[in-house]
C-alpha cells in the first residue's frame, strides 16, 4: 500500500507534538512562583503541561495518557527526542520518573485554565501559527493566486463545533440518595446550551469556533485560532473577532470562507475593515426541502434590485441598464412580456480591492455586458456606503464578490469541507465523543492542545517532505 494511504502512527503523533516550536514558546508563559514563599523546583519543565494536554487527543484521556507515558519504550522515546531537541540545556530534559495525571491537572488549573494566562496563551498561539503557516508557504503575501482569482492556500475558512459535555445532567437534574434519602444536583456542564448548526439540527454542548489554512498536500493544516461562543447565536460575533485579530498577523490572506452564519453585515466588515473576500451562499428566500417534488420545496433564491447604470453603445446611444442580484450573482433584469423579470447573468472579469487613506478598503467587481447591451465593461461597488443604507439597500447581503454560479466558487468552498474534517477529527480525539472537561475555558485548553498537535503534525509532514526533495532530485 502506498504511503499516501497510510494513517499516523500514535509515536508519529507524539514525535510530531514534541518537534513543534509552539510547545516551548507557550512555556514561557508559564509563570514562576517567587522563592521567598519556599516550596520545592518543579518536577517536570513547563513544556510538559503542553505536551501532556496535546497528548489527550493522542490517547483520548488523561487516565489513558499517564498509563502510556508509564511504558518505559513511550518516555524513554520521549526523553531521547527532547535531548535531541536541547542537548546542552538539561534543564529540559525529562527525568527518569514519567509525568502522571494528576501533575497535569494541578497545572491546567492553576496555570493553563486560568483566564488571564489563558488569554496570553491564545495570542501568541495566533501569532506562532500564522509565522508557522508562512514557513510552509501557506498565507505568502508574493504567493499564488489574486483579488480576482484567490488561492486556496492564501484562504482562511472556519467552522463553529458544538462538543458533547462530559455529563449527560443538565442544571436542575437532581438524584436522590437511596440510602440516606439525600437529594443532590447531579453533575453537568454549566456553560453548555441548545446551539444550531448549519444544516438547521439543534445541539446541545458547548460551542466553539476555529480558524484554519491548508496546503494542498496531505496533513497539509494549520489552526491558527480558536474561541468559545459564551451563548447560542453569537457564533458568528466570535468568528468575526478570530478573523479580525488573525487580519493583522497574516497579511498574505485573501479571504475567509464560512457558511451563512454570516451575513451582509460580516461581510461589509470584511471586505471594508480586513480586506478580506468573505465566499459563501446567500441565503435563500425559501430554503428547498431535503426531498423537493415537482416544484414544491425547492430552494427559491433572492432577488433585488441593485442599481441602474448607463451605458454607451457602439453606435452612440446611451442604455439605462437595470442590475440585479439573484442568489449573490448580478446580472440584467429585463421585463418579459408576461411583466415578469428575466435574469441574465453577467460573466464577473476582474475584482478590485482599492485601499484608502482612511485604513479602509473599497472593493468593486467589473463585468462583461452582453452584445445587445454593447458587450463593453461594467463595474459595480461590492460594498456598502450611506447611500445604500438610506434607501435601505443591503448590499453585502446580497452582492457577492464571487458568487456560487462563478467558475471559481466552486474550487473555492470546496475548502469548506475541510473544516467538517478538523470537527469529525476532533471528535475522534475524544473519548466516547464527549469533551475531556468540564466548562468552556478548560474546553479551551483542550482545543489548544488538539491544534498543537495537528499543526505539529503538519510540520512534520513538511519538514520531511523537504528532506526527501534533494534525494528524489538526484536519483
Amino acid at each position: 500500500m502506498a504511503r499516501a494511504h497510510l494513517g499516523v502512527g500514535v509515536l508519529e503523533r507524539v514525535e510530531a507534538i514534541l518537534r513543534n516550536p509552539a510547545i516551548y514558546e507557550l512555556a514561557s508563559l508559564i509563570p514562576h512562583p517567587t522563592r521567598d514563599k519556599g516550596g520545592r523546583n518543579r518536577t517536570y519543565p513547563d513544556f510538559m503541561l503542553f505536551v501532556y494536554e496535546a497528548l489527550l487527543s493522542v490517547y483520548r484521556s488523561a487516565r489513558q495518557v499517564e498509563a502510556e507515558l508509564r511504558h518505559p519504550l513511550v518516555w524513554e522515546f520521549m526523553s531521547r527526542i527532547v535531548q535531541e531537541i536541547f542537548p546542552d540545556d538539561r534543564t529540559m530534559w525529562l527525568p527518569e520518573t514519567p509525568m502522571r495525571r494528576h501533575h497535569y491537572m494541578y497545572g491546567r488549573n492553576c496555570y493553563l485554565a486560568n483566564p488571564q494566562i489563558l488569554t496570553r496563551l491564545q495570542d501568541l498561539h495566533r501569532r506562532v501559527a500564522a509565522d508557522q503557516a508562512r514557513s510552509i508557504g501557506l498565507l505568502d503575501p508574493d504567493g499564488p493566486g489574486s483579488w480576482t482569482h484567490p488561492h486556496l492556500t492564501r484562504m482562511l475558512y472556519a467552522d463553529g463545533k458544538v462538543i458533547t459535555p462530559l455529563f449527560k445532567g443538565k442544571a436542575g437534574d437532581t438524584r436522590v440518595d437511596k440510602k440516606t434519602g439525600e437529594i443532590s444536583q447531579v453533575r453537568f456542564e454549566p456553560d453548555a446550551g441548545i446551539h444550531f448548526e448549519g444544516d438547521g439540527e439543534a445541539a446541545f454542548g458547548t460551542k466553539f469556533v476555529m480558524v484554519a489554512v491548508r496546503s494542498g498536500d496531505k496533513r497539509g493544516r494549520m489552526i491558527l485560532d480558536l474561541d468559545s461562543v459564551p451563548k447560542p447565536g453569537a457564533e458568528a460575533a466570535v468568528a468575526m473577532n478570530c478573523f479580525a485579530r488573525l487580519a493583522p498577523l497574516v497579511p498574505g490572506a485573501q479571504g475567509v470562507i464560512y457558511d451563512t452564519a454570516l451575513r451582509g453585515i460580516h461581510h461589509q466588515k470584511l471586505l471594508r475593515e480586513q480586506g478580506l473576500i468573505p465566499v459563501n451562499r446567500v441565503a435563500a428566500a425559501e430554503a428547498g426541502s431535503d426531498k423537493p417534488r415537482r416544484g414544491d420545496g425547492r430552494r427559491v433564491e433572492k432577488s433585488v434590485h441593485v442599481e441602474d447604470k448607463s451605458v454607451k453603445l457602439a453606435d452612440g446611444s446611451t442604455v439605462t441598464v437595470r442590475l440585479y442580484a439573484r442568489g449573490g450573482a448580478l446580472g440584467i433584469g429585463e421585463l418579459t412580456d408576461r411583466g415578469e423579470i428575466h435574469f441574465v447573468e453577467l460573466k464577473r472579469i476582474r475584482t478590485h480591492r482599492i485601499p484608502d487613506k482612511s485604513g479602509l478598503y473599497r472593493w468593486y467587481n467589473d463585468y462583461r455586458l452582453p452584445e445587445s447591451h454593447g458587450g463593453g465593461i461594467v463595474t459595480v461597488r461590492l460594498h456598502a456606503t450611506d447611500e445604500d443604507a438610506a434607501r435601505k439597500f443591503n448590499r453585502t447581503e446580497n452582492v457577492r464578490v464571487i458568487p456560487p454560479t462563478d467558475p471559481d466558487f466552486k474550487t473555492i468552498y470546496a475548502r469548506r469541507n475541510d473544516a467538517e474534517s478538523i470537527n469529525r477529527g476532533l471528535d475522534d480525539t475524544l473519548w466516547l465523543a464527549r469533551a475531556h472537561s468540564v466548562g468552556h475555558t478548560r474546553q479551551t485548553v483542550n482545543l489548544l492542545g488538539y491544534a498543537l498537535m495537528v499543526n505539529g503534525l503538519t510540520l512534520l509532514e513538511h519538514r520531511r517532505r523537504q528532506e526527501r526533495l534533494p534525494s528524489a532530485a538526484a536519483a
